[in-house]
Formats: structure tokens, C-alpha cells, sequence
């Protein structure tokens, strides 16, 4: 797209900030652009292809090897004969071209790369994974591509972009107290449509968004692929300052878009409107409020996942499910998303009490929600699950119905063993 005269004048969203920064010149969306990327991460299930795509390029060594994280996460523990082979070929690969950063059993990668502090606000980082787009939640733009891309990175340190156009989504207000994070995007995807955003940034400001965590800024970041977004950008404050360790320069003081910014459109919400809701098999734009699903039975409950396995979703359960008991023939399976939060989670009593709820409490990694580890189901059962997809297949067999919802309801729907509303 050209800018006229007066659009040249106008402000900047927030990604177009950071491309600037990077590049050293104004940017706006339709231009390519060539980045130099700050970080980049590979999980387990891409290694072997980017190892030999990397090769395969003629390539002798790495850009950075301090710029690159290797996470052992979706296979982990190993639960298929060939899964194995990805951690010796990654081994082998970090060995080779002198990758310290590397992680075996510390958790799922997006949790791990805001924890560990290898994303900060304003950088550029890439990922072989769609959920890359997570580490928007401190205002990185962050971007999940394939082998091939990450390959040609891995020996560049360089990245070519189209500037992405930009949706504004307000939210003003104070969410009730049973309505999270998870609920609030899962609306907005189903108000956008599962390809409302394609290759566009999200972009969240507003009073409640001030008021969120960075844990629950996570969640919505990281669901922003579901509506097809390239990134979804929160502006850094105190509390991204706090959480990744650092006190905040000025030009990631700016990183918050212009009052006279070009935005293709803008979506407003009253917090005070939003209810719990869930994503209805097997589209996760098919939204539906909790309320209307009441009684439909379930067979299992997974709380969990780069999504909703944070400290704070682990302890919103827990408070469901104190004093409580998991529902005959119902199975919990809980999975803290890191090494760290688990433990947090056992110093705090968290997993004590859904331990005594019925709870079966697993590793950290990806486990349920790529359907690699137990759990998995099979025809005619349903489950209500905190991670970002229900596909058909996506949790065991193509006709098991997956229901996505926030940790409070779906704790309440384990106690029930059906769907329910959290009170």
C-alpha cells in the first residue's frame, strides 16, 4: 500500500516501531523489509529437518550461537520409538556448532523464553513453532516460521518481513471475577474468525489490559495464531520490567501505538460484558458461552499447555477445586508449563491440593495438548482442555470433541464431570 502526503505524518503502531528500530527507518505495512533477528528458538520436532536444511545450504556455522535456544518440549518424555532420535540429532547439532542453550526437561519452549530471559521488549525473534507469537506479551514481535526460514537465519542471523497491517483491540473496564484471560481471547476469536487476522499484528491496550498480568497477556498472545495473526503486541510497563529483570529503556517506553496510528480497524470490549466461554469442537473460533453448554457430559479435564499452565492457572484451579473432589469416571491431568512453576507450584501447596482433588499431576512439557504423552482419548469422549486447539485429531482420535476454556472453568467442569459454569 502507498502512504499519501498526510499518512506520512501520521503516528506508528507499535510494530512498525520495533521494525524501525531494528532497520533504522520509518516502515509501513506492505513494505519488505530485511530484520536482524535478536533470538531465535527450535523445539525437538523441527531439529533433525532444520539440522539438515542447515547443512544442506552450504552453511559452515552459526550467526550467533549464543542467539539460538534448542528445547526439548513436545517429546519429552519420549512416548514414540523415533522420538529419540530428534534429541541425539540435537545433540549432536548444539555439539557441533557450539550451542550452549540448551534445554532437555525444563518445560514447554514459550514458556521458557520470556522465564529464562532470552526475549526482552522491542526485540525481533523467531520460532518453529506457530505459538512463537506468545512473547508479544512483553512487547517482542514474535513469529512462528519453518525449517527451511529458520535453516537460513540460523546461518544469516537475518530475516526478511512484509510490515504487517494492524488491529486495535480495547478492552476497558474490570473483568468479573470468573471470566480470565483465556476467556477474552477466545472471544475475540470468535469475533474476528479463525482467519480474521491473517498476517496482521493485534495490538491490546486498555484498562484491563494495564490490569492483566504478564502471565495473562501470555495466554492471549500466544492464542493470537488462532485468528491468524503474524504477532499480538502488548506494551511493555512495570510488570514486563519486573518479569523479565530489567528496567526499560526509552525506546521500549515508546513501544505503545501513536493516537494518530493507521489501524485497519479497531475492536472495543466492556469487560464488564464478557462471560466464560468456550471453543466448541472442532473449530476454535466456534465460541459459545459456558452457560448454553451446561450439561453436556465429559470424560476428561487437561489443565495445561504453553496456554494456561502458568503459576497463577494452576493456582485459579486449585481455588476451584479445594475442599472438592474430581467426579467419578473423570480424568484431571494437570501439566505444569516449566521446571520452575512446578516447583512453585509445590512450595505454595498448589499441587498438594489438586493432588487431594484427584489430579494427575505430569512433567512439564507439551504432553496432552499435541496428544503425545498419556491422556490421550479415543471415539465418542470429550474433554475440556486450557490449550489453544481442538482440531480433529489434535488430543487422540478424529472423533473426540475438545472443548478449550479458561483453568476456572474447566476445574469446575472436572468437579462436575460435565460442562458447568465457574461461580
Amino acid at each position: 500500500m502507498d502512504w499519501t502526503k498526510e499518512e506520512k505524518q501520521m503516528g506508528e503502531t507499535v510494530i512498525e516501531k520495533i521494525i524501525r528500530n531494528n532497520v533504522g527507518h520509518a516502515v509501513k505495512p506492505g513494505d519488505i523489509v530485511t530484520v536482524n533477528v535478536d533470538r531465535v528458538m527450535i523445539h525437538d520436532i523441527f531439529i533433525p529437518f532444520v539440522a539438515e536444511k542447515f547443512e544442506e545450504m552450504g552453511f559452515k556455522k552459526l550467526w550467533d550461537p549464543d542467539k539460538v535456544v534448542l528445547i526439548y518440549d513436545h517429546l519429552v518424555p519420549a512416548s514414540q520409538l523415533d522420538d529419540t532420535r530428534h534429541f541425539h540429532t540435537g545433540d549432536a547439532f548444539a555439539e557441533k556448532y557450539g550451542m550452549k542453550n540448551v534445554h532437555r526437561s525444563d518445560g514447554i519452549c514459550h514458556q521458557l523464553m520470556t522465564e529464562a530471559g532470552y526475549v526482552k521488549p522491542g526485540n525481533i525473534v523467531f520460532g518453529t513453532d506457530s505459538h512463537t507469537t506468545t512473547y508479544g506479551c512483553v512487547g517482542a514481535f514474535s513469529s512462528g516460521i519453518g525449517y527451511t526460514e529458520m535453516a537460513s537465519i540460523l546461518g544469516t542471523g537475518t530475516m526478511w518481513i512484509k510490515v504487517p497491517e494492524t488491529i486495535k483491540v480495547v478492552i476497558e473496564g474490570e473483568l468479573p471475577e470468573n471470566v480470565m484471560s483465556k476467556d477474552v481471547i477466545l472471544r475475540l476469536i470468535g469475533d474476528l474468525g479463525a482467519d480474521g487476522a491473517t498476517y496482521r499484528a493485534l495490538e491490546f491496550t486498555g484498562s484491563a489490559v494495564k490490569n492483566m498480568s504478564v502471565a495473562s497477556r501470555m495466554t492471549m498472545s500466544n492464542m493470537a495464531i488462532e485468528a491468524g495473526a503474524k504477532c499480538a503486541l502488548f506494551t511493555p510497563d512495570e510488570k514486563t520490567a519486573e518479569y523479565c529483570e530489567i528496567e526499560l529503556n526509552d525506546f521500549q517506553k515508546s513501544l505503545v501505538g501513536d493516537e494518530d496510528a493507521k489501524y485497519i480497524k479497531t475492536v472495543t470490549y466492556r469487560a464488564e460484558d464478557l462471560v466464560p466461554v468456550m471453543a466448541c469442537p472442532s473449530q476454535v473460533d466456534k465460541i459459545r458461552d459456558v452457560s448454553t453448554l451446561e450439561g453436556t457430559e465429559i470424560d476428561q479435564v487437561f489443565i495445561g499447555s504453553c496456554t494456561n499452565g502458568r503459576l497463577e492457572d494452576l493456582a485459579a484451579a486449585a481455588e476451584v477445586l479445594k475442599g472438592k473432589k474430581v467426579a467419578d469416571y473423570v480424568k484431571l491431568i494437570v501439566t505444569p508449563a516449566s521446571r520452575k512453576i512446578y516447583r512453585q507450584a509445590i512450595e505454595l501447596g498448589i499441587l498438594d491440593t489438586l493432588a487431594e482433588a484427584g489430579a494427575m499431576i505430569t512433567h512439564p512439557g507439551c504432553g496432552l495438548c499435541c496428544g503425545r504423552a498419556g491422556g490421550i482419548l479415543t471415539d465418542g469422549e470429550s474433554v475440556v482442555a486450557t490449550n489453544n486447539r481442538n482440531f480433529l485429531g489434535r488430543m487422540g482420535t478424529s472423533k473426540v470433541e475438545i472443548y478449550l476454556a479458561s483453568p476456572k472453568t474447566a476445574a469446575a467442569c472436572a468437579i462436575a464431570g460435565k460442562i458447568v459454569s465457574p461461580k
